[in-house]
């Protein structure tokens, strides 16, 4: 009888414990939902609203895809609370652990620049959830027009000391009817610190439901010529596209010890 009673409180205890792990859980969720909720235009809203919300994206702490290469796949990790990141790929990984990026590359193979690249595909992808971040200022923009449709639009620039080009600016254009991102407009200024009117132009027609959130099946970039938008010259595809509300282990972005620490390139 006392071993009975025994397992009985060894099994009580254990179920205490998940459960209070599962309410730790949920509290920090809802704390992170619970943040004074930031307002956003009401043309931005209307397009977080069509793919699912900013709520329901908020809850979510871990995304991942795979990028099908030519020589191999590419998988990316990314913590979207803390924006820890993770590349892998058969030869090698990169990785941001939050301060630096790293990067692992036993045969010395890899000739990028893994600062620019590390987190590069994900806020391509993330659109239009990424344009919810901190330190984003919002403003108006002329519609785009392409083959005879007007998509309305809104310009995105960036405070001071966001990000590694704070100079960079976007351009999100939506379908009046859907209210679904139809087209970003984007500068670079990375490494040359200097603003930029030259806009390149990325196509996002192609959704899937994911957890609830609508997010690329893939993204197409168009050739183009000034502000007119020409033909489709590349289409990146996505895979096995996973969303989490559970983050991944404390050592999963660390440096591994045969890493090292890398720095921007410079021109």
């Amino acid at each position: 009888m006392r071993k009975i009673t025994l397992v009985l409180l060894v099994l009580f205890a254990t179920a205490c414990k998940q459960n209070a792990k599962r309410e730790e859980t949920k509290t920090v969720i809802d704390a992170k939902i619970a943040e004074t909720p930031k307002k956003y235009p009401k043309a931005l809203q209307n397009v977080f609203d069509a793919h699912g919300g900013i709520n329901n994206w908020k809850e979510q702490r871990t995304l991942s895809y795979e990028l099908p290469k030519p020589d191999a796949k590419e998988t990316q990790t990314i913590d979207l609370w803390s924006r820890k990141d993770r590349v892998d790929t058969d030869n090698l990984s990169i990785g941001f652990d939050g301060n630096k990026v790293w990067l692992l590359d036993a045969d010395g193979s890899y000739e990028g620049d893994a600062v620019f690249y590390h987190n590069l595909m994900f806020y391509f992808y993330a659109m239009p959830f990424v344009l919810a971040d901190d330190g984003i200022h919002y403003g108006e923009t002329e519609d785009l027009v392409y083959e005879g449709k007007s998509y309305p639009g809104i310009s995105i620039s960036y405070e001071s000391g966001v990000g590694t080009s704070p100079k960079d600016e976007y351009f999100i254009h939506f379908d009046p009817e859907t209210n679904q991102m139809a087209w970003l407009g984007y500068t670079v200024t990375y490494r040359t610190g200097e603003s930029s009117d030259n806009v390149k132009w990325i196509r996002y027609d192609d959704w899937q439901n994911i957890d609830g959130l609508t997010l690329p099946k893939s993204i197409t970039w168009y050739n183009y010529e000034g502000s007119k938008i020409l033909d489709a010259r590349s289409k990146v595809p996505f895979e096995n596209i996973s969303l989490s509300k559970m983050p991944k282990s404390d050592g999963f972005y660390a440096k591994p010890e045969s890493a090292v620490w890398v720095e921007p390139k410079k021109n």
